[in-house]
């Protein structure tokens, strides 16, 4: 079940999924816990929608995306010694470390290290408790239990945008990454940042549905609220079931499958080398790649391209339109401008990424 590789007659890549979703939101942008609450009722619900293996109680993923508890981790960061600033001035990495000791802690010293790289200020890091005994987490997805911990970074004064805090983030986040499996072979599997914002945070794992709620205590503190709040249930085909294949990602939640993986993956990858862009600089986007990886899901790529657009300046319809194209075959009242743009996306991604980066040049 573990195995991600072809074996024999099979190849994972010719594996499809369909997932079960669910959001709630508060349309006057009002905070709760009954939001988190209702959302992880609904994602109960949606058992049925993931699948889990020879044992009941070893899913395939599920988890929760909500809005930054700044109440919440201002207690508990007091609790560490940890003084938070105001809101948006800090950032939040849930990250998954590796069950070795002494994996994790190269894994957090480069971590470390390019916090203070980028210009920003390490507050400290608070270990996420868990429960795996109280979820009833089988041995499957216990051999593969992450060590999880939430890492507190200050946005640097001279960043006044927040929108510029996000992109730092999201730079330190995909460098890391990188990094982590250049130099630390052992852990480059089992390393990986879920959400590194200052805007929300995921809480997710190799789970059933059931389980989140039980398994993550601080989604039971009523200090835990939201305006808003993102659920997936997986059922995993493509890829096999892991921790970090979990959904929601930091974007979307995406039920389904995407047919041109393989060509989506490879034009983005085929595209870096003369990506452009007005809001990152030249330094930064090698920072920032590889966008994909043809280790993770056609989900995850799908997420990180959307990322990559919304945080270069572009609407998140906009990034929409471009990733997902509008089906308008044999509707002639359509202006020729809208169908020629239409076709353009149709033809360099079916469904996914867009072809033409070089010619689009990333800027807003």
């Amino acid at each position: 079940m573990m195995n991600t590789f072809s074996t024999g007659l099979y190849d994972p890549s010719f594996e499809h999924d369909a997932c079960g979703i669910g959001f709630v939101a508060n349309l006057k942008g009002r905070k709760s816990h009954k939001i988190v609450k209702d959302a992880l009722h609904m994602l109960t619900r949606m058992y049925h929608r993931g699948a889990c293996g020879c044992e009941e109680n070893t899913g395939d993923g599920a988890g929760i995306l909500i809005q930054m508890p700044h109440e919440f981790f201002l207690d508990e960061c007091l609790k560490l010694g940890i003084k938070l600033p105001s809101f948006g001035k800090y950032g939040v990495g849930m990250v998954f470390l590796p069950a070795d000791e002494k994996l994790r802690d190269e894994c957090r010293a480069i971590l470390d290290r390019n916090i203070e790289k980028l210009g920003l200020q390490l507050l400290g890091y608070r270990t996420v408790p868990t429960a795996s005994k109280a979820a009833d987490v089988g041995p499957t997805a216990l051999s593969k239990e992450p060590i999880m911990e939430q890492v507190f970074v200050q946005c640097p004064d001279d960043i006044t945008n927040p929108d510029d805090f996000e992109r730092k983030l999201f730079i330190l986040r995909n460098y890391v990454t990188r990094l982590v499996k250049e130099s630390v072979e052992k852990a480059k599997d089992d390393f990986y940042i879920a959400t590194m914002s200052y805007k929300v945070v995921s809480y997710k794992g190799q789970l059933t549905t059931n389980q989140v709620e039980p398994y993550f205590p601080d989604l039971q503190n009523n200090q835990v609220s939201s305006a808003l709040a993102v659920v997936h249930s997986r059922f995993s085909t493509n890829t096999f079931p892991s921790w970090k294949l979990a959904q929601p990602f930091r974007y979307i939640a995406h039920n389904g499958e995407i047919n041109t993986v393989r060509g989506n993956v490879n034009w983005i990858k085929a595209n870096e080398p003369v990506m452009e862009s007005s809001t990152f600089s030249k330094e930064e986007l090698e920072m920032i790649l590889p966008i994909c990886d043809e280790k993770m899901s056609d989900s995850s790529n799908l997420d990180n391209v959307v990322e990559l657009l919304t945080l270069n300046g572009r609407s998140l319809p906009h990034v929409m339109m471009m990733l997902v194209p509008e089906a308008w075959d044999g509707i002639k009242t359509w202006k020729a401008i809208k169908r020629h743009f239409m076709n353009i996306m149709r033809l360099s991604w079916s469904l996914g990424m867009v072809q033409p980066l070089s010619r689009l040049r990333m800027v807003k």
